[in-house]
């Protein structure tokens, strides 16, 4: 299956404002979907790309029951310290409302101004 939006992450992670997706080095990760991930056996990868043939859990038909979905979701909500697992379940809705495409459309012009940002950013060190 080739991936229709590989910078929306099959549970619904915006890679685009992800840290490690912005990172310089070997421990960037370019997204749940890219080759390098494939492999890493994450359940999602696992259940929706390659058994189901889905690119995102909400497309299952079990995605109201799945338990390990229900609680990624639910730990994005009281655990992670990632704005893109924080919002998590915003951006399922807002997909489901409005659908994927104007999400990855949002989600570029968010990406454009974290990149501004960071581009003007200075912590009050030397840059060099």
């Amino acid at each position: 299956m080739q991936p229709r939006y590989p910078t929306i992450g099959i549970c619904g992670l915006s890679c685009r404002l992800c840290p490690r997706y912005h990172t310089d080095g070997e421990s960037r990760c370019q997204g749940c979907k890219t080759e390098s991930r494939m492999g890493a056996g994450c359940p999602f990868i696992t259940c929706a790309l390659k058994k189901k043939g889905v690119e995102f859990c909400w497309e299952c038909e079990q995605s109201d029951n799945c338990v390990k979905w229900g609680a990624h979701r639910k730990a994005s909500r009281t655990v992670d310290s990632f704005k893109c697992y924080q919002t998590l379940e915003a951006d399922i809705s807002f997909i489901k409302k409005n659908s994927i495409v104007n999400f990855d459309n949002l989600q570029k012009k968010r990406e454009a101004f974290l990149k501004e940002l960071l581009r003007d950013f200075n912590d009050g060190q030397s840059k060099n």
